[in-house]
């Protein structure tokens, strides 16, 4: 078979392979086996130098034409393959205006944020302003101007997250380090004392971080909310006023509160304060261990150590603190039994609420 022949029977099979090209992909295997490197129609026009004068001319002209011919049906039969796609990409992406659209679940509050928010409506009504401090907080803060003595268990470091070391020699404290995250919001209650003059009414919330291990009762990182007051005049009757009127607003009218004595190192006298079990009307049951009535916070009177610290006068000045957990607070108003369903990200157990 002569080179012309083979070129016009390998004209015919390239365009009857391109013609039958179902995607890119095969129609670049067509191109490759006949325009590539390696290709048919290369491996004539490099055989080129091996026919006689008269030969060469034309088949050299053939080739040529045999490209141009393949390269015209390899772009044609591109065009076509894209025009393909882009059809069936635009059906499969095809919007049907009739019918109707997809739900989508709003996002909403979280529980914990939601309690926090609630809680410090209670008080901002009652004429408190909201307060903030440092999460990582000093030792003189979070325990000294608290009251609490060098040798107190909290500032262990089995009870506290140091989070930089002392100085070699320096004993300013018992724990690891003179800085650490703090425990309570207490702190920021020291510092507005220190920066302002009595009148204060003020409602510290934010995150506090103790080293617990996370179970149904316990977690690392929690939600407190702080509430301080110092005034003339101030004593303990308005302190059991002013939170026998929030338990009612946070629990219902209906619920009882009573005040049992307990002790804080910056509060002199000290309670704490439990509300009426919901669950049984305060005639025992399993949730609140058969006792009718259910923990909610601690409180008392500012010592007047901690006014030593801040230097207000305790001759003419008095106040009460209290403090609660956010999430415990929301535990015993929902009824949930373990305190790490909170922040486990459920989305079943979250959208209940």
């Amino acid at each position: 078979m002569s080179t012309i022949d083979e070129l016009n029977d390998m004209r015919t099979k390239a365009l009857t392979e391109i013609a039958a090209a179902g995607d890119g992909a095969s129609l670049e295997t067509v191109r490759v086996a006949y325009l590539g490197k390696k290709g048919e129609l290369t491996a004539i026009l490099r055989g080129l130098g091996s026919l006689s004068a008269q030969e060469r001319p034309i088949v050299g002209k053939t080739s040529n034409e045999v490209r141009q011919e393949l390269e015209a049906a390899l772009d044609g039969r591109r065009r076509d393959l894209e025009h393909v796609e882009l059809e069936a990409k635009v059906s499969a992406d095809a919007v049907d205006v009739t019918l109707p659209g997809r739900g989508r679940v709003p996002g909403r509050e979280h529980l914990i944020e939601m309690i926090t928010r609630q809680v410090v409506e209670v008080f901002i009504g009652l004429g408190y302003r909201i307060v903030e401090g440092p999460q990582v907080e000093l030792d003189y803060y979070n325990f000294t101007a608290l009251n609490h003595p060098p040798a107190h268990p909290a500032r262990a470091a089995t009870d506290t997250f140091y989070v930089r070391d002392l100085e070699a020699g320096d004993a300013r404290t018992t724990g690891e380090s003179d800085v650490l995250l703090r425990t309570h919001t207490s702190p920021v209650q020291v510092r507005v004392m220190e920066n302002e003059e009595p009148p204060i009414y003020v409602l510290a919330p934010g995150k506090v971080f103790r080293r617990d291990i996370a179970d149904p009762s316990h977690l690392p990182q929690f939600t407190q909310v702080e509430g301080l007051v110092v005034d003339e005049g101030i004593t303990f009757g308005d302190l059991k006023g002013t939170l026998d009127y929030f338990c009612k607003e946070m629990f219902g009218h209906d619920r009882k509160t009573r005040f049992r004595p307990h002790f804080f190192p910056f509060t002199e006298p000290s309670a704490e304060v439990d509300v009426s079990c919901g669950i049984c009307g305060g005639d025992g049951c399993r949730f609140c261990k058969y006792t009718g009535w259910l923990e909610i916070l601690g409180c008392g009177m500012v010592d007047p150590n901690v006014f030593g610290y801040v230097d207000i006068d305790t001759e003419r000045f008095s106040g009460f603190a209290f403090g609660m957990g956010v999430e415990r607070i929301a535990a015993l108003k929902y009824n949930i039994p373990d305190l790490r369903m909170l922040v486990e990200g459920d989305m079943r157990f979250l959208r209940q609420f």
